[in-house]
């Protein structure tokens, strides 16, 4: 009785050791999304969330992943990085996820990236732009170029694209994105020869730009760069309008999105703003994802739905390449790391709808170009002038 019992015992103990590895009756394969799908930067987390389902249900409406079910798990971090630091542990515990796609906010990624690093598991973002966001550890990616690379262009574009802008001021949101990306800006239209005349803070829980403006006003700019999201842009330029400030807008990537326009209106219109991705009929497979995406969800997807949509396909990709069934988890993670690390070279990169993505050292996206949108009749529409050859910053 006692044999029978040990043998049953050390049957339990081998299958409880077996059930560490994801080889034991796996059905599908689990990828993170880390996004903000509350607070003030929701809408970026609908079109995170939606370009990342598209491509997750084409992958499987494909036969999945060597056979098996993609299947993703969305966090919401509410972009801050509080939350984001909480919502990587739990990723970073889960047993059964490969990879993260995320995080949105660079205060985000760089909450979760120690971390991460320490769990090791992949953190792949399609929207973070701090300088650091990569550096400092080999499991953070992202497909989208930097803020030093954006504030330079922007810096460049206005000099050499609107030249009639001699005397700038800039409101940028007191946090990671919005500091680096007017310190990029502010050092590159120095150097280019444009005067800096007023450079104002505000908190991302702002809602009153009213002190600011008054500043601003006071020193008769001909263009203000909101270095910052939509929603306090949006808000800035209403309240600039309303208090007859006339200058011409410049945003960044944060800005790019639809509920700039919803919530601006009429005051959005003659907008700059840069972004990592344009949707155009010369980019026949785009086209084909923004068909399905509108008949998916009835909007048009937007630059953060595609760079999502590329980031699941490129984890996808290096989890067909590499996943073992018989291999601990940790060596899957692992795996998944040294595979996108292995893009390093056009030849080796990924062949995504924003475009080709390799990377250096760091993680960094070393070839993607910035596009610049401008507000027209109430729409975002390509700029008539694109630069599209400035190298990125070393």
């Amino acid at each position: 009785m006692k044999k029978w019992f040990l043998v049953l015992l050390l049957m339990g103990i081998a299958l409880g050791f077996g059930g560490i590895q994801p080889s034991e009756a796996v059905k599908d394969l689990k990828v993170a999304v880390a996004g903000p799908f509350t607070g003030s930067a929701a809408a970026f987390g609908e079109m995170i969330e939606r370009g990342a389902k598209l491509k997750a249900d084409e992958i499987n409406e494909a036969g999945g992943i060597n056979g098996m079910t993609l299947t993703l798990i969305f966090e919401d971090d509410a972009g801050k990085d509080g939350e984001a630091s909480l919502v990587a542990e739990r990723i970073a515990t889960n047993r059964e996820i490969l990879a993260v796609v995320g995080h949105f906010n660079s205060s985000c990624s760089l909450a979760g990236k120690p971390i991460y690093k320490r769990a090791g598991i992949v953190a792949l973002s399609p929207g973070s732009t701090n300088v650091n966001v990569c550096k400092g550890s080999d499991w953070t990616f992202r497909n989208l170029y930097r803020d030093d690379f954006q504030g330079q262009f922007i810096a460049k574009y206005i000099k050499s694209v609107l030249p009639e802008l001699q005397n700038v001021a800039v409101l940028f949101d007191n946090d990671d994105y919005g500091r680096g990306l007017a310190d990029a800006f502010i050092m590159e239209a120095k150097a280019v020869g444009l005067k800096l005349v007023a450079s104002e803070a505000y908190d991302r829980d702002n809602t009153d730009f009213k002190a600011q403006l008054t500043s601003i006003k006071a020193k008769n700019p001909d263009g203000i760069f909101i270095s910052g999201l939509y929603g306090q842009a949006a808000l800035i330029a209403k309240q600039a309008r309303e208090a007859d400030i006339t200058a011409q807008f410049f945003g960044a990537d944060g800005v790019d999105s639809p509920d700039f326009l919803k919530i601006a209106g009429p005051a959005a219109e003659g907008t700059y703003l840069t972004t990592p991705f344009l949707f155009g009929a010369d980019n026949e497979a785009a086209q084909v994802v923004a068909d399905n995406f509108k008949a998916a969800y009835d909007v048009a997807p937007d630059t953060w739905a595609a760079l999502s949509y590329d980031a699941v396909g490129m984890i996808a990709e290096a989890i067909e390449a590499t996943y073992s069934e018989k291999a601990f988890l940790k060596q899957n993670r692992k795996a998944i790391r040294d595979y996108l690390a292995s893009l390093d070279t056009p030849e080796e990169g990924y062949k995504g709808i924003t475009g080709l993505t390799y990377f250096d050292e760091h993680g960094d996206t070393l070839n993607k170009p910035a596009y610049v949108k401008v507000v027209k009749d109430g729409q975002f529409t390509a700029a008539p002038q694109q630069l599209l050859n400035l190298d990125a910053p070393e």
